[in-house]
């Protein structure tokens, strides 16, 4: 993670007066580069997968395997409850942006299997080798236009943090070769050790903020989850923004619903266009 900016400089045309305090006061051309919802906008919160990192998929296709096998083995009494895991409408509505055992739990649940502890445990542990496994044998990449919102966002002097429910988000920046665009990172290790509430209680992004020392009502959210947006609008973010990646029929009506103040499909859509490059 970069150190917080100080001092001043002319970046590309765009002016940036940084005190030496946290505060950050940015130049009015600003407009120039950034779409009138962020103005003002003195931090930005990212989520990881989906949002970053197009880590959400392996995500999902872990779950989907797990998921699986244990109905293979252990199916619903329900015959109309047997149907396997969607990667696309289950993953969004019962595991994004959760924790694994929050996620084992809720999607149990909506299957009428009881979230025992030691369920729950087993088919989030085989979750957790599975995306191990397929992480490390594959890697993954940056969304271009996050890469390229970001570099914009840190010219302007806008601090950046990355938050993410999973212990893997550090080792998917450092992958994806991101890690130094962001302030800082609090991720499902530091959750746990901070004792932070999972989404959608807004605790990961209210530490994320916090370590910023900027405050929510200044700061915006970036997020692809339900469970996520929900967050950033219990946190009393100034702004948040719903990413759907998904093309679903009512994906973006449904994180307008959870709290997103506006849906986009690519975060270069944040930009004026004539810095969509």
């Amino acid at each position: 993670m970069r150190g917080l900016p100080s001092g001043g400089h002319d970046e590309g045309g765009v002016t940036v007066v940084l005190p030496a305090d946290k505060g950050v006061i940015m130049a009015a051309r600003i407009r120039d580069v950034l779409i009138p919802a962020l103005h003002g906008i003195r931090a930005v919160v990212f989520d990881t997968d989906g949002v970053i990192t197009d880590s959400a998929r392996v995500h999902a296709a872990a779950w989907k395997t797990a998921f699986d096998a244990l109905f293979a083995e252990h199916p619903p009494e329900d015959p109309a409850q047997r149907r396997p895991f969607d990667t696309g409408d289950d993953y969004l509505r019962y595991v994004d942006g959760k924790s694994r055992l929050d996620g084992a739990a809720a999607f149990l649940t909506s299957r009428g299997i009881a979230p025992t502890a030691a369920t729950v445990r087993a088919v989030a542990a085989h979750k957790e080798r599975l995306f191990t496994e397929r992480l490390r044998a594959h890697g993954v990449d940056a969304y271009p236009g996050t890469v390229r919102l970001a570099r914009v966002l840190r010219d302007v002097g806008v601090s950046l943090a990355a938050a993410s429910a999973s212990r893997h988000a550090g080792e998917l920046l450092a992958g994806a070769g991101v890690q130094d665009l962001f302030d800082v990172l609090v991720d499902g290790g530091e959750a746990a050790r901070l004792g932070l509430a999972g989404k959608p209680q807004p605790d990961l992004f209210l530490e994320a903020a916090r370590r910023l020392g900027v405050p929510p009502t200044r700061s915006a959210v970036v997020e692809d989850a339900l469970a996520g947006v929900e967050a950033g609008r219990r946190g009393g973010f100034a702004l948040v923004v719903g990413v759907d990646r998904t093309a679903g029929p009512d994906t973006r009506q449904r994180l307008l619903r959870h709290g997103a103040d506006l849906v986009i499909v690519d975060l270069g859509e944040l930009l004026e266009a004539g810095v969509r490059r």
